[in-house]
């Protein structure tokens, strides 16, 4: 169910990606943060249901809420025209979220390609919380195009590999997560540079 939902979280990436570029509404991308949010809260409610109290089976479904919460603040947000401020600032507590996560990934989990991937998302809510909640928006375009081209490598690909069982976390994968993310960013900053941004609106993972 996981890996369900983190495809979805990929979509509805991308869609908040060109939204901070302008190239979709707000009122537009509402819906899809609320469907990924929603099912973002009801997957780990399940999950932890069904796990009868296992520790590691709690973990593993917690930071799923992160999300959850997230797209439907942008959401409602969206549709209600909410200034951003306060989902910058909850932002901020999910970049630090997900930095603990990273390290529950590469030491509890003994997954260092999910630990690189929580190190990606936590840059996004740091991303989010400086644009949003501070209004530094000379990092609009930046944060615009890393969404875009996070949203797949970080969610998309790793939820297919592991819906088809062809997920097989290493050091090695993780080096090329890490070395992947790094040449994305210098693409995204690339990006900001070369083509202009329209009118920016509320967006974030």
């Amino acid at each position: 169910m996981g890996n369900v939902g983190l495809l979805y979280v990929g979509a509805v990436l991308l869609v908040n990606g060109l939204m901070l570029l302008g190239r979709v509404p707000a009122r537009a991308a509402a819906p899809l943060n609320l469907f990924v949010g929603g099912l973002q809260c009801v997957t780990p409610t399940v999950l932890i249901i069904q796990a009868g109290g296992q520790q590691n089976a709690i973990l593993a479904a917690s930071g799923l809420y992160l999300f959850g919460f997230t797209y439907l603040y942008v959401g409602i947000a969206n549709l209600a025209g909410l200034p951003p401020e306060g989902l910058g600032w909850f932002s901020l507590f999910v970049a630090g979220a997900a930095v603990v996560y990273a390290g529950i990934s590469f030491w509890h989990d003994h997954d260092p390609v999910f630990g690189v991937i929580w190190l990606c998302w936590a840059l996004l809510w740091a991303l989010f919380f400086l644009v949003l909640g501070l209004g530094v928006e000379r990092l609009t375009r930046f944060t615009g195009w890393t969404v875009v081209l996070f949203s797949l490598p970080t969610c998309a690909v790793p939820a297919f590999l592991g819906l088809t069982g062809g997920y097989h976390p290493g050091a090695g994968a993780a080096l090329i997560a890490a070395v992947a993310a790094v040449v994305l960013l210098a693409a995204a900053t690339l990006l900001s540079k070369r083509f202009p941004v329209r009118e920016p609106a509320v967006s974030t993972t």
